[in-house]
C-alpha cells in the first residue's frame, strides 16, 4: 500500500447497488481514490427491485442504530440529494386474531421504545379509526411506528451515484470483475469492460482495497478469489396494483406480507421462496400463486365491514382487491446468512493488512440500511488500511458483523428477514 501521507488510498467497489454506490460515495467523501464497478446497468439487480420500505422499528440493539442513521441519513439526502425524496409514512405492524406471536408484540414494542423509537402498541379499533382504509377487526394486536417512510429505490442509486461521480468516484458499468490474488502492489482486480459499441476488453488493476457488494452475486464472485462465504440468494416477489391508496405502510405479520403507497398506486408484496437461487438464471416475472396470495392479503386488510348481513353479522361486501390483472408485477433476490446478519467487514484479514472486504447478507432488509452500512464500510475500510484492528475498540466494524465468525461453507435453512419471530427473539 502506498504511503497514505503520498497518495490517496485506492479502492474498488464492486456493485452497484445502494450498498456499493453509498460506499463508494463515502469512502471518496473521506479521500479515497475510488472505482465502481457494476456488472449491469446502476440499480439492475436487488435495489432495482426492492419494496422501498425505511423503517427503524428494530428491537435489537445493533439494528435499531443502524436503522436509525439510515432514517437520519435518508431525511439529509431528502433535503440535499437532488432527484431523491424520502415520503413520511407511519409503519403498521398487524397481528391476527389466533396468532401465537401476537403475545409478544407488546414486549418487542417496549424494547423499539427503550432505543428511543416512537413506537406503540395501538387497539386494532382505533387504528381502524385513525387510518380508515385499513381493515383491523380480524386483529390480535397492532403497533405504529411513526418515523418511517419509503422511497423510490432506484432513485436513490442514481442520484447518489451522480453526487459520488462528483466527489470523483469513476463509476464503470457494463464491467464485468473477477477478484485476483493479494500482490506486492496491492489485490488485484481483472476487469471484462463490455463497450457500448459492442467491443470488449480485459485489463488488470491492483486496488489497496476492493470491497464486494455484489448482493445475490457475492458468494461467486469470492468464490472465484478462493474465499467462501455463506451468503445465499433467495426470491421474493412485489407487485404494484393501479388502485389508489393513501394510508400507512403495513406489514402483515400474519400473512407475512407488507403493502406502502406508492407513486402509481399501491405496492404489496413478499412472495418468499425460502430456497436458495441462482441469480444468473433466476424466474423475474412474478408467479400466478404470488399475485393470487397478495390479491388474497389486500382483500382482508383493506376490506372494510361497513354493514351487517341478515344474521347481524359483519358483511364486508365485495372483494374488491381480487382484480390484479393490470399490476406491474416483479420477483427480485435477497440474500440470507446462517444467523440472519449481514457479513460486513474484511474477509482475508489473516494477516495485519487485509486488502478483501465484503458488505453482504441482508436477509431483506439491505436497501432500508444502505445509508449507514456504506457509512460503516467506507469508515471501516480506511480504518482497516490504517492498520486499525477489526477488534480494536476504535475500530468503526461492527463485531457482530465479523465476516469470518464462519467457515463459510455452512448448511442452514433460508429465514424470511421481515419475519415478526426474527423481531421478537432476542438473537
Amino acid at each position: 500500500m502506498t504511503d497514505a501521507d503520498e497518495a490517496a488510498p485506492t479502492v474498488a467497489v464492486v456493485g452497484g447497488g445502494a450498498v456499493g454506490v453509498t460506499t463508494a460515495h463515502d469512502l471518496a467523501a473521506r479521500g479515497a481514490e475510488v472505482t465502481l464497478y457494476e456488472r449491469d446497468e446502476l440499480a439492475a439487480e436487488s435495489s432495482g427491485r426492492a419494496a422501498g420500505l425505511l423503517y427503524d422499528a428494530y428491537a435489537e440493539d445493533i439494528d435499531a442504530a443502524i436503522g436509525a442513521r439510515s432514517i437520519e441519513r435518508f431525511r439529509a439526502f431528502d433535503r440535499s440529494l437532488p432527484g431523491f425524496s424520502f415520503s413520511p409514512c407511519p409503519y403498521v405492524i398487524a397481528v391476527r386474531e389466533g396468532d401465537p406471536d401476537a403475545d409478544a408484540v407488546p414486549a418487542m414494542v417496549d424494547r423499539m421504545r427503550g432505543h428511543g423509537r416512537e413506537v406503540s402498541v395501538v387497539d386494532p379499533a382505533a387504528l381502524g379509526e385513525r387510518f380508515p382504509s385499513l381493515r383491523t377487526d380480524d386483529l390480535a394486536v397492532a403497533a405504529v411506528a411513526e418515523g418511517a417512510g419509503w422511497t423510490d429505490p432506484p432513485s436513490y442509486v442514481r442520484a447518489l451515484a451522480d453526487r459520488a461521480a462528483g466527489e470523483g468516484v469513476a463509476i464503470e458499468t457494463n464491467a464485468a470483475v473477477a477478484l485476483g490474488p493479494r500482490t506486492d502492489a496491492g489485490r488485484a482486480v481483472r476487469i471484462r469492460d463490455a463497450g457500448s459499441d459492442g467491443s470488449s476488453g480485459t485489463e488488470t488493476r491492483a486496488f489497496d482495497a476492493v470491497v464486494v457488494a455484489a448482493g445475490a452475486h457475492t458468494r461467486s464472485l469470492l468464490a472465484a478469489a478462493g474465499v467462501s462465504v455463506p451468503v445465499v440468494p433467495y426470491r421474493v416477489q412485489a407487485l404494484v396494483a393501479r388502485r389508489d391508496y393513501a394510508g400507512p405502510m403495513v406489514y402483515d405479520a400474519t400473512a407475512d406480507a407488507y403493502l406502502r403507497p406508492h407513486l402509481e398506486g399501491l405496492l404489496a408484496g413478499d412472495g418468499t421462496e425460502p430456497v436458495p437461487a441462482d441469480p444468473d438464471d433466476y424466474r423475474r416475472a412474478a408467479d400466478d400463486w404470488f399475485r393470487e396470495d397478495i390479491a388474497g392479503v389486500l382483500d382482508e386488510r383493506l376490506g372494510r365491514v361497513d354493514r351487517p348481513d341478515d344474521a347481524g353479522r359483519p358483511d364486508r361486501g365485495e372483494r374488491v382487491d381480487r382484480d390484479l390483472g393490470d399490476a406491474r408485477a416483479w420477483a427480485g433476490l435477497c440474500t440470507a446468512t446462517p444467523d440472519g446478519d449481514p457479513l460486513v467487514g474484511p474477509i482475508d484479514a489473516a494477516g495485519a493488512d487485509p486488502t478483501l472486504f465484503v458488505a453482504a447478507g441482508w436477509q431483506g432488509h439491505g436497501f432500508m440500511r444502505a445509508p449507514a452500512v456504506g457509512e460503516t464500510t467506507a469508515e471501516g475500510v480506511l480504518a482497516s488500511l490504517a492498520g486499525v484492528a477489526f477488534d480494536d475498540p476504535d475500530s468503526p466494524w461492527v463485531g457482530a458483523f465479523d465476516p469470518e465468525r464462519f467457515d463459510g461453507d455452512e448448511a442452514f435453512e433460508i429465514a424470511e428477514g421481515m419475519s415478526l419471530s426474527n423481531r421478537t427473539e432476542e438473537r
